[in-house]
């Protein structure tokens, strides 16, 4: 079998950071306060992440700030690296990208951040000055990751990331009791008083992203809209489709996620709502019934306006795709791609949000040609382009994230909660991990759950 293009890629890739991973030093255990400690979330290998003591990090630059974290959470995104498949990941390396908490300590050159106040962190770290900074496009920074295989590999860099690996910075993450917020006054949102950290939380990755889903793609008053994916992000998605006048949104998953969706849906909009179940339906070209025919029957015969994608490449349903992953023919499956493609009416739209690492074999790119199809890669969601107004209809009551929130688990019990999301235990959708530091359950969020 020749090298594939995927293999061919990476290989290619990885060769440019070797060093550069042996000598990355943004990692607590080089960076750490050894004199003191906290609990901290750390990926051990595929398939294992343990909670530990490590060292508490310290103010490396003049911008820096040390959050004492009071929220967590996991996402959908980091079972990507539970399950080893984003590239340079070492081990002790601190996982989480959503958080939130108090500012304990300030570097000399900080003007806006206060000691003592409560904020959220964009999952992204941003310059807040280059060419894409400029537009609040902060998720593709030019300056905050200087990883080449990131260069080699996408064309261009992105900018930093919390705790999602080397590929991304090497930024350690916030599923810890402190984090080290590079660039303070430009990756922190000030929380108010009337809004809780159960709801302020969300604004560091899964609001926005859902809501630059729905936007990036292009959701119009009466459009018919399929979601791949009822995770947080999927469920959000389809609440601001509803907004955007959506008049059908069609959820394809499978249980317990949809009865999670069903059972969280508004009331009023109970008519909109389809729940399609992927796994008593058949796929292939030689299927009776499959997603592509169900989306069709469900609307007009022509499918929905828009598909958006928010489940990720790595999950094989057939036994091609499943091979060819393991034997690194390729990073990705092109099944939910050529779904939402061939799924979609002539000329409808389909946005991905879940996320793709790398090359994917067997696209349907011929019928993206000939119907016209706009696929669109909705990126990492810039967060800075929308967390104020988002912080805003959250104030006002139009948006509330609790609807997400399934349990409130501690930060000791973070490895469980990783296994039994990924497993999909106790119809676990969105966690909200308290620590040491955390403040009272705000009224109406999920009561302690221990493991």
């Amino acid at each position: 079998m020749a090298t594939s293009q995927a293999a061919y890629g990476l290989e290619k890739a990885i060769g440019h950071d070797e060093e550069f991973i042996k000598q990355d030093v943004s990692n607590y255990s080089k960076t750490g306060d050894s004199s003191e400690l906290m609990k901290a979330l750390t990926w051990q290998g595929k398939q294992k992440v343990e909670v530990l003591d490590v060292p508490k990090p310290r103010i490396l630059e003049d911008q820096d700030v040390i959050l004492k974290v009071t929220g967590t959470t996991v996402c959908g995104s980091d079972l990507h690296l539970l399950h080893g498949v984003v590239l340079q990941l070492n081990k002790g390396d601190i996982l989480g990208h959503e958080f939130c908490g108090v500012v304990d300590e300030v570097g000399p050159a900080v003007k806006k951040i206060k000691v003592g106040k409560r904020y959220v962190a964009s999952f992204q770290i941003a310059c807040g000055d280059c060419f894409f900074c400029k537009q609040k496009l902060s998720s593709q920074c030019e300056v905050t990751c200087s990883n080449s295989t990131t260069k080699a590999m996408y064309g261009a860099r992105t900018a930093g990331l919390f705790g999602y690996s080397h590929l991304t910075g090497g930024f350690a993450g916030g599923q810890a009791e402190y984090v080290r917020v590079p660039l303070a006054d430009v990756n922190l949102l000030e929380i108010p008083d009337d809004v809780p950290d159960e709801k302020a939380l969300f604004l560091s990755d899964v609001l926005p992203t859902a809501y630059n889903a729905v936007k990036d793609t292009a959701v119009y008053p009466n459009d018919q809209v399929a979601i791949f994916g009822a995770g947080p992000i999927g469920q959000m998605a389809g609440i601001y489709a509803l907004d955007e006048g959506a008049s059908k949104i069609i959820f394809v998953d499978t249980e317990p996620r949809l009865s999670f969706i069903s059972g969280r849906w508004p009331v009023q909009h109970k008519d909109k709502l389809v729940l399609v179940d992927f796994k008593k339906l058949s796929f292939g070209v030689t299927s009776k019934e499959t997603v592509v025919s169900k989306l069709k029957e469900l609307c007009d015969g022509r499918g929905p306006d828009v598909a958006i994608e928010c489940a990720a490449g790595e999950y094989a349903k057939g036994w091609m795709h499943w091979l060819e992953m393991q034997v690194g023919a390729e990073t990705d499956t092109s099944e939910i791609l050529n779904e939402m493609v061939e799924g979609v009416r002539n000329y409808g739209r389909a946005g991905i949000t879940g996320v793709y690492v790398g090359y994917t074999n067997h696209f349907n790119v011929g019928s993206l040609m000939q119907r016209g199809i706009r696929l669109i890669g909705n990126g990492q969601a810039p967060v800075h382009k929308y967390w104020e107004d988002l912080l805003q209809k959250i104030r006002t009551g139009e948006l509330d994230p609790t609807q997400m929130i399934s349990h409130r688990v501690r930060m000791e019990d973070m490895d469980k909660v990783y296994y039994k999301f990924d497993a999909k235990d106790d119809s676990m959708q969105k966690v909200f991990v308290e620590t040491k530091f955390s403040f009272p359950r705000a009224a109406g969020t999920p009561e302690l759950t221990t493991y």
